[in-house]
């Protein structure tokens, strides 16, 4: 292969991230979909034939790739919603009742399910089997920019005092992938220790401090860095710090790595921490466009992060990492995403639909069902596996990395496919 021609894939490949997300707007056709298709072509090219791509290989790159993806995604979720979650504030807390149930209802029994399938189906271990509900649970903040809310509301759109989301099927889901990349981190930790010692041995300290503590350390620090940061941006002392007033977006980066950094120092969860950072970041002065600048380079570096990931995946399913998938991996992702993510969504959702019960009766039955459905896997998986097979030996990784990398695939095409139409239609009924 020659750097001629990687040149000439990586200049294409990086016209189509910038061309797509308009040329599909008005199509059911979504930029993974075909960013995922153009890697798995190329995957095919004689010069691309027998190349070393297998993520199994190459762990650690994968892993620092795909985190710096999902960090930067997070980063990017947060600042785009526009409700606020205070931690002072009932009512806040309560407007996010779809998201509390989504994760503490829906995303447990989804990785006991799948843990159960891949113990009982695929053979694998207990360890390797809560892996791989680990790792396939949480929704992905980097490719389900089809059903999450665009962006932060802009000064001039709304008044500080009524900005909101208005669209709860959105905000549901784009809260939840926001929450959930950080919240599944305990039951990654949970089959790493499992791989090495009964539950027994550390199941008092898994819960105390895997389980609790850390998601709260994460959510402090994250919180604390966000509010420091806000007050040098809009309030700093000096006109050089205040860099609202410039209107400087490299900020959004600083926070990224600033609160990851933090937070993995004090021991907690540096992806709660950046998404907690980003929520504190928005709600200071929320009607600033500081805030939709941020966002814009964000978006616009999470795509190019974006285009990279998928292209590797694409080349590296058609260079034999599927090659190790058999037909009850296939059927373990299958059912996630069609049956057990539906099903567990809907009854999480259904569960606390009454107002007396979470403080917000918006969903429709239609939109309950449009919100469990639209539960897309991506980059976050792979991050998940990438890191646990480096702490621990579960066996037979290329078993799981071909699960998961075909479980992303069937995702980004099944939703890539049906999530314009459904939303249009849900846009639709709410105007009516």
């Amino acid at each position: 292969m020659t750097t001629e021609l990687i040149y000439l894939l990586g200049g294409g490949s990086l016209l189509l991230a910038v061309v797509l997300p308009v040329a599909l707007s008005r199509v059911a056709v979504s930029a993974p979909m075909v960013l995922l298709g153009v890697g798995a072509l190329i995957g095919l090219l004689p010069s691309f034939q027998g190349m070393d791509v297998s993520p199994v290989d190459h762990r650690e790159f994968t892993e620092h790739l795909t985190e710096f993806t999902v960090l930067i995604a997070l980063m990017g979720v947060g600042l785009a919603l526009d409700r606020g979650l205070s931690w002072w504030s009932w009512d806040t807390w309560k407007r996010w009742g779809a998201a509390w149930r989504l994760l503490i209802i829906a995303m447990p029994v989804c990785i006991a399910a799948v843990a159960l399938l891949g113990w009982w189906a695929m053979g694998v271990t207990p360890a390797a089997a809560v892996l791989l509900g680990a790792a396939l649970s949480p929704t992905d903040p980097v490719l389900a920019s089809g059903v999450q809310v665009e962006g932060p509301t802009p000064a001039e759109a709304a008044d500080e005092e009524e900005i909101d989301e208005s669209d709860e099927v959105r905000f549901a889901l784009t809260s939840e992938a926001g929450l959930n990349d950080g919240l599944a981190f305990p039951f990654v930790y949970l089959a790493i220790l499992m791989a090495a010692s009964p539950f027994s041995e550390f199941g008092l300290r898994w819960f105390g401090w895997d389980l609790v503590g850390k998601v709260a350390v994460g959510a402090v620090v994250g919180s604390l860095v966000g509010w420091a940061l806000s007050k040098i941006a809009f309030r700093g002392p000096k006109p050089s710090l205040r860099l609202a007033e410039t209107g400087e977006p490299l900020l959004a980066l600083a926070a990224v790595l600033l609160s990851y950094g933090s937070a993995e120092t004090a021991g907690g969860y540096g992806f709660l921490a950046v998404f907690a950072c980003a929520l504190t970041l928005r709600s200071a002065e929320r009607g600033h466009d500081y805030h939709v600048h941020m966002h814009q380079i964000v978006e616009r570096l999470e795509r190019l992060m974006t285009l990279v990931v998928l292209l590797l995946l694409g080349v590296a399913m058609t260079n034999g990492m599927l090659r190790h998938l058999t037909w009850e991996g296939a059927l373990v992702g299958v059912a996630l995403v069609f049956l057990l993510r539906p099903l567990v969504g809907s009854a999480a959702l259904w569960v606390g639909r009454g107002e007396d019960r979470v403080g917000d009766n918006s969903l429709s039955k239609k939109e309950r069902v449009a919100v469990a459905f639209f539960g897309v896997r991506g980059v976050g998986s792979l991050f998940y596996l990438a890191y646990a097979t480096g702490q621990a030996d579960f066996g037979n990784h290329e078993l799981l990395w071909a699960t998961v990398g075909f479980t992303i695939a069937l995702s980004v095409f099944v939703h890539g496919i049906t999530a314009m139409p459904a939303m249009r239609r849900l846009e639709l009924a709410r105007q009516d």
